[in-house]
C-alpha cells in the first residue's frame, strides 16, 4: 500500500554525501506558523543534522521562512526544533551515533497521510571520494544500458 504524502523538502546532497544505513520516521515539534510556511513550501534542509541531547532528538540548522501572514506570531527562523520519536528509537539512535564517523541526517520532510508534517531520520555515515566516485560510474553505466535496451526495442 502506497503512502500518500506531500512533499516539503528533500536533502538531495545527503545520498551523495553519505551513506544512509537505516531510516526513521519522526514528527516534529512545530508552532502554528511554522505549519502554515511548511504548507508554502518553505523550508530548506541543506546542512542540517541531528543531535541527541538528555534523551531527546533535536533538529538543528533547519530554516523554516516566516510565514508571509504571521506577523507577531513568526518564531524565529532557524531554531532549534525538537523531534518526535519513541524512547527506546531514541536509545538506539544514540547507541548509533556513538560510534565514530555516524550522524544523524534529515533526507526528507512532508506531510504524512493524516496532514502531521514527518521527518525522515537516517543514520549515515560519511563517504569518501572514491566512494562517490564508484556511484557515478555505476549511474552511468545503468544509463547507458537502458539507452541501448531502448534503442533495441525500437526497432
Amino acid at each position: 500500500m502506497a503512502r500518500e504524502e506531500k512533499l516539503i523538502a528533500r536533502n538531495r546532497s545527503a545520498r551523495h554525501e553519505y551513506e544512509v544505513l537505516s531510516t526513521y520516521e519522526c514528527g516534529i515539534q512545530l508552532a502554528g506558523t511554522e505549519v502554515c510556511s511548511l504548507r508554502e513550501n518553505n523550508a530548506q534542509l541543506t546542512d542540517c543534522f541531528a543531535l541527541v541531547r538528555r534523551g531527546e532528538v533535536w533538529l538543528m540548522n533547519l530554516h523554516i521562512a516566516p510565514y508571509s501572514h504571521g506577523n507577531l506570531a513568526n518564531r524565529d527562523p532557524d531554531r532549534n526544533r525538537k523531534l518526535l520519536l519513541h524512547r527506546n528509537e531514541i536509545r538506539t539512535l544514540q547507541e548509533q551515533t556513538r560510534e565514530r564517523g555516524r550522524a544523524l541526517i534529515p533526507l526528507k520532510m512532508y506531510f504524512a497521510k493524516n496532514g502531521l508534517v514527518k521527518v525522515e531520520l537516517a543514520v549515515c555515515r560519511g563517504k569518501k571520494l572514491y566512494d562517490k566516485r564508484q556511484d557515478l560510474r555505476r549511474r552511468d553505466a545503468a544509463r547507458e544500458v537502458e539507452r541501448t535496451l531502448k534503442e533495441r526495442s525500437r526497432y
